[in-house]
């Protein structure tokens, strides 16, 4: 674990650093020293890695205790912390060997920058240093349990302590390089092979091996310039199956993804690369996607058929009918005995359907992802339900964002336009909707229908229009939207129980 000391005479400063590092690099080993005298007795205790050493403190300045430190600890690299930017203080530190510098007040952004670029050169000098082979096979055990972890990170639905994009670098990956992932099936009491399916895939080209898991070994491979696609992975599948003791030797057998341009769109390729593994008694013992075996005409029939009935569906919000429908097509699937795995990417690719008309809708949906190899119907059916919810939200959500929007838009056009003839079919088309749904969110987030709406706002502006000794009764109606004065006396009676000409002379006598 790499160790960092923390000098500081201001105890506020120390907890303020120590926040930002824990959080930012929660696998540092972080320890404190309020002076430069007791920085130099733990250094000579703990030997860190990194000091972050204020510059100016009582007794000891930070660039005498680090000029001592460094007599012992050649090795530890220090970033110098000042309050004052001058050059003579950046001179010494640099003499002295210091590796970078931060001001006071520093941005958490510099911080965790400046830190991170030194512990990146910490872990290449301690790399390089290593010298005996039980080093050596620390290190590559370090880096093998990084490598697995991002995998896993990739391909699965598991958030760890540390953050995938701090491993990616750690590893040196270029995220936006071609990959694709193969899946290998190893018979029961394989795990032997392990080791040697991983040395033939290092001397293959540039991979990441993930971890052994119920018989089955995921890889994602770099593509390799100046060969194709099928060429490397076949080539690269003929050389794991060269591992087998027993050529004939059942359980063994490798299924291909396709490529893809960046670890972004990793997780497809290691679905494909699933469901490409069905057929594991093939006499070919590795199979690209989707060379798949077909299923039966019924059950294929279905599928298509229900991938033109789920984009209305979906675009009318009838979820359940959706997820009826698709629950029937996987129990036809059960019925007819379908292999659970086939019969998932089956409705995988019926949910990226429903995925894609959520994108065309303007709602930003991710492609859903089954997150294990399925074993059985019950969790077919159990996934396929969650996955669908998931869509169902993001869906909800953004259409009540949307008639929350849709609805204040109206309110406020009818406020401004009341005295205006505005009918449902003139407001539609001034608000891009439909007669229908303006009238339905109306009465369900407003609680009165249109008309009603419109009335009040009319009767409202007239009130504030009778304050006007100058303006008559039958001015103000027109001006307010009603061409007929009597019907607009009426009107207004019936919403507040006195006439109009009565009103204005309560709020003319108020006035006076």
């Amino acid at each position: 674990m790499m160790r960092v000391l923390i000098v500081d005479d201001e105890h506020v400063e120390r907890e303020g650093m120590r926040a930002i590092l824990s959080r930012s690099f929660p696998s540092l080993s972080i320890i404190e020293a309020r002076n430069g005298k007791l920085a130099i007795d733990v250094a000579r205790e703990r030997k860190p890695d990194l000091i972050l050493m204020d510059i100016k403190m009582p007794g000891m300045s930070g660039l005498e205790a680090m000029e001592q430190i460094r007599e012992d600890n050649p090795d530890t690299k220090f970033i110098m912390v000042t309050a004052y930017d001058t050059f003579e203080y950046m001179r010494q530190a640099i003499k002295l060997g210091a590796t970078d510098y931060l001001l006071k007040p520093s941005k958490i952004n510099d911080i965790i920058d400046i830190v991170g670029k030194v512990i990146k050169q910490i872990m290449l000098e301690q790399k390089s240093r290593i010298s005996t082979k039980r080093q050596q096979q620390i290190f590559q055990k370090t880096m093998s349990v990084i490598e697995t972890d991002v995998v896993t990170q990739l391909l699965f639905d598991h958030v760890h302590e540390v953050h995938l994009d701090m491993l990616v670098e750690i590893l040196g990956i270029e995220t936006k390089a071609e990959m694709f992932v193969i899946n290998i099936h190893l018979p029961a009491g394989s795990e032997d092979n392990y080791s040697k399916i991983k040395e033939v895939v290092r001397q293959t080209g540039y991979s990441l091996v993930g971890a052994l898991h119920s018989n089955q070994l995921p890889i994602i491979v770099f593509r390799t310039n100046g060969i194709s696609y099928r060429s490397q992975a076949t080539s690269l599948a003929r050389e794991i199956l060269s591992v087998r003791e027993n050529p004939n030797e059942d359980g063994w057998f490798i299924g291909i993804g396709k490529v893809y341009p960046s670890l972004d769109d990793v997780r497809k390729s290691y679905q494909e690369a699933l469901i490409s593994c069905l057929d594991i008694a093939a006499p070919v013992k590795y199979k690209f996607y989707p060379d798949i075996p077909g299923d039966n005409y019924e059950s294929n029939d279905q599928v298509k058929l229900l991938q033109k009935e789920l984009p209305d569906l979906i675009r009318f919000g009838q979820w359940e009918q959706a997820q009826v429908k698709i629950i029937n097509v996987i129990r036809l699937f059960e019925n007819n005995g379908i292999n659970p795995l086939q019969a998932q990417q089956r409705i995988l690719e019926v949910l990226w359907t429903v995925s894609k008309v959520l994108n065309e809708l303007g709602i930003d949906s991710d492609t859903p992802l089954y997150s294990y190899r399925t074993l059985d119907y019950r969790q077919l059916r159990s996934e396929t339900v969650s996955l669908l919810g998931q869509m169902k939200q993001l869906h909800t959500e953004y259409y009540q964002r949307l008639e929350a929007d849709n609805v204040e838009q109206i309110k406020r056009y009818i406020i401004e336009h009341s005295h205006e003839d505005i009918s449902l079919e003139a407001l539609g088309k001034r608000m891009g909707l439909s007669p229908i749904y303006i009238s339905k969110i109306f009465k369900e987030k407003i609680g009165v229908n249109y008309i009603d709406f419109l009335t009040e706002c009319r009767i409202e502006r007239a009130k504030k229009l009778m304050a006007d000794p100058n303006r008559s009764i039958k001015e103000i109606a027109i001006e307010v939207g009603y061409h007929e004065p009597n019907y607009f006396s009426k009107v207004f009676k019936k919403m507040v129980r006195i006439s109009p000409s009565d009103y204005q002379k309560t709020v003319l006598g108020k006035k006076d």
